[in-house]
């Protein structure tokens, strides 16, 4: 049985409707990351959707929501490969969050003009 620490995971009973429409959510950016053909776009909506498919399947199949909390992402990423029985889920969402930080934070592949700043 898998354990959901406090200070990331809420127990929450969640309705059928609830949980559709958390799916529904990570299918919705996945349908963006295939339209898109910017690189950049296609990876930010595959990693939303990766994380939004971890929360859906945390709240189905632990029936907890996931906390807004430093580091939650990590944890997402830990049940998930958890749940699944697959450490292939970690080593590749533990790839994919780091680059997003590393975009996100350290600007790398920032093709931005600075001079049209």
């Amino acid at each position: 049985m898998t354990y959901f620490e406090a200070g990331f995971f809420q127990k929450h009973n969640f309705t059928k409707d609830q949980i559709g429409q958390l799916f529904l959510n990570a299918i919705r950016d996945l349908d963006i990351a295939c339209k898109d053909a910017i690189p950049e776009v296609k990876f930010t909506y595959s990693y939303n959707a990766f994380i939004k498919i971890g929360i859906y399947l945390i709240a189905k199949v632990g029936n907890v929501r996931v906390k807004s909390a430093l580091g939650h992402h990590i944890k997402i990423i830990e049940k998930m490969a958890e749940i699944l029985k697959d450490e292939e889920v970690a080593v590749i969402g533990n790839a994919m969050r780091t680059k997003r930080n590393l975009d996100f934070w350290a600007g790398i592949n920032c093709r931005c003009a600075i001079g049209a700043l």
